[in-house]
């Protein structure tokens, strides 16, 4: 057994485990083992030293390790200790400091989403809804969860007929068709994504919502030359690809179309301290993707006269969304794996495990922030519940 990777192993993983390689098995720990670790080949010393995530994370991806039991509960075993995973920033530079010019970032963001709307179809609800559901009960389905979250952010948005809403960052444009639709309100959705934009285009046609409802390819930093004016806007799991460094520009950017005493909801991942990112995520999943604290973004706001009217957390419920999501996903293993290769599926899987694991123990929240531009005494005294 590789003496250095077991002690590697034993330092981050707080629980009793196995290790198994074709020629030995050893326990690690006093207590009953949780779980065995299958050592299929050796993962390079040199990429263990440089990042724990990216090292693991390509090795889980290429087979190079299995674990016999669930992967969400072993990730979830240890995660929470994330604060001693080993990163080497200097030799993940180029990994983890992106370019943040809209160029890069188009690039970026386009190829997260652009994979396929079929490819999200498979995975994704009804409402095709990319971000944190909301389970008011138990039982609710992913569909119900998805629902109560747009109607959760409508409400607290006060929305009156007639009223002027912008979703920056729309995706397939549910929240923007629901409040047209019920609201009584006119909309314009923005999106870096192609794919989303022609879906979202196609069933606004579809739907005859084409006198209410637009969407468009465009980047944030254009809104401040394109002459718009909203009562409300809205930004959805939109602020993780703006990048740090160019927060203060974006809430310039949301501050220059937004009315006097208009409602800006922001609704992201957040963290507790500002880190540079993920090496596994950046490099596999969201490139470039930062993940803001949310001190960092309530002290900007205060800069602005953006003055902050309701703050929720709702970590629980993204940890139970990434789950539903994953059981979808995994309900269709055969369908990916045969379409997009088995390193792929792996890939995607661990990608919706380790998130869930990560919410669950705390290592990123998901806050919904709720601010006036400017002060706005006209909204009423008590918190919608």
């Amino acid at each position: 057994m590789n003496e250095f990777f077991t002690e590697y192993l034993q330092k981050i993983i707080p629980v009793s485990f196995n290790l198994e390689t074709a020629e030995e098995f050893i326990t690690i720990g006093d207590a009953v083992p949780e779980f065995t670790v299958k050592i299929n080949r050796d993962i390079p010393k040199r990429a263990l030293l440089n990042s724990t995530s990216l090292a693991l994370g390509e090795a889980y991806m290429r087979e190079d390790i299995d674990v016999d039991k669930d992967l969400f509960e072993v990730l979830d075993s240890f995660l929470g200790e994330m604060g001693k995973f080993r990163v080497n920033r200097g030799a993940l530079r180029r990994i983890l400091y992106t370019s943040k010019n809209i160029r890069s970032q188009e690039k970026e963001v386009t190829s997260h989403y652009d994979i396929g709307n079929d490819f999200y179809r498979l995975w994704l609800d009804e409402t095709m809804s990319y971000s944190c559901g909301y389970f008011k009960e138990e039982s609710d389905t992913l569909y119900e969860a998805q629902v109560n979250k747009v109607e959760h952010i409508l409400d607290k948005m006060y929305l009156e007929e007639g009223m002027t809403v912008l979703d920056i960052g729309c995706g397939w444009g549910f929240l923007l068709k629901h409040a047209v639709k019920n609201y009584g309100v006119k909309g314009i959705g923005i999106t870096l994504s192609r794919e989303q934009y022609a879906k979202f285009r196609k069933d606004i046609e579809e739907e005859g919502l084409g006198d209410r409802l637009d969407v468009r390819l465009m980047d944030y930093r254009e809104l401040k030359a394109s002459g718009l004016s909203f009562d409300r806007v809205v930004s959805v799991g939109m602020l993780e690809h703006v990048g740090r460094g160019n927060y203060p520009l974006f809430l310039e950017c949301v501050q220059s179309v937004l009315k006097p005493g208009g409602l800006f909801l922001l609704h992201y991942i957040s963290a507790l301290q500002e880190f540079p990112g993920d090496a596994f995520i950046k490099k596999y999943i969201f490139p470039g993707g930062v993940i803001p604290s949310l001190r960092e973004i309530i002290h900007l706001m205060g800069d602005r006269k953006l003055y902050a009217t309701d703050v929720e957390s709702l970590r629980r419920h993204y940890t139970k969304t990434l789950l539903c999501w994953r059981e979808n996903l995994l309900r269709h293993r055969e369908e990916i794996t045969e379409k997009y290769g088995r390193e792929f599926m792996r890939m995607w899987e661990l990608y919706l495990a380790s998130c869930a694991a990560t919410f669950h123990n705390g290592i990123i929240d998901l806050h919904q922030i709720v601010m006036t531009n400017g002060i706005n005494n006209e909204l009423p005294m008590t918190r919608v519940v």
